[in-house]
């Protein structure tokens, strides 16, 4: 990235990696907070070198305005770990934890597999050109949580200096056909305690998950990131980012088929 005096991000990232770790909250930020989306990356790389563990996936997320103005961006990325990455196929639901006293939500979205690996040396992906390196699409949960509680009120910086927020992927069923059909006009919900709580269209986001893709093969190559094939890609929350409770029960529905379901741990 290209700012690169932000001092304090070894600190930051180290301060995160040993909270999580530990499995506790973080009462305040640990450090002056990142005001540029170069300076939170920073954070997040750092991060990935002390944390150790191997990253199975990326999420991404939406930016609002203004920040994106401000930022230059319309989406984040976080690093989804392959340890964090649950199957649930057959609507059948496991547990995924989130931080006690710090943040915690449930995303529904779809889910894209990375069959052949984009060229790292590029960064102008676009949509039509990013579609052919994706060989599986699933329904998904993203589950979103971190140790500090206002990592997303404080902005964007913050919300990327701490892996994105992310804590893990719940894995759903394939979606067959996928390329000949359009799952951005699908309508997609997410329940919490079997109620309702958002429902939304891909196609209201952005420009959908491909778009996703695109944007990620994008970021990767001017962060220096090699994706591989495999890895996934959990491209944005369809319905909006739904708090959740510790023994919650969360499903996403799409198309009104492909559930995925989990429950809310500590």
């Amino acid at each position: 990235m290209t700012d690169t005096g932000f001092n304090a991000a070894e600190d930051i990232a180290r301060a995160f990696v040993g909270a999580r770790r530990e499995g506790r909250a973080m009462a305040t930020y640990p450090g002056p907070a990142p005001e540029t989306l170069d300076q939170a990356y920073q954070v997040q790389d750092a991060a990935l070198r002390h944390d150790g563990r191997a990253v199975g996936g990326w999420k991404l997320g939406k930016i609002n305005p203004p920040h994106s103005a401000r930022l230059g961006a319309n989406r984040l990325a976080g690093p989804i770990f392959t340890d964090q990455i649950v199957t649930a196929a057959g609507g059948a639901s496991v547990d995924m934890p989130v931080f006690r006293d710090g943040f915690g939500a449930a995303e529904a979205e779809y889910l894209l597999r990375i069959g052949t690996a984009p060229d790292p040396a590029k960064s102008d992906y676009t949509i039509e050109t990013a579609l052919p390196l994706i060989d599986a699409v699933h329904a998904g949960i993203e589950v979103a949580s971190s140790p500090y509680p206002g990592i997303n009120a404080d902005g964007p910086p913050v919300t990327v200096s701490d892996y994105g927020n992310n804590n893990g992927m719940v894995i759903g069923d394939a979606i067959p056909g996928w390329r000949d059909g359009d799952v951005n006009a699908w309508g997609v919900e997410l329940l919490i305690n079997g109620a309702v709580i958002g429902s939304a269209r891909a196609a209201d986001m952005l420009d959908g998950p491909f778009g996703a893709a695109a944007f990620l093969f994008n970021l990767a190559a001017r962060r220096g990131i090699a994706l591989r094939a495999g890895q996934w890609i959990s491209s944005g929350a369809v319905t909006g980012v739904h708090p959740v409770e510790i023994g919650d029960t969360v499903e996403a529905r799409f198309d009104g088929r492909y559930p995925v379901r989990c429950t809310i741990t500590g």
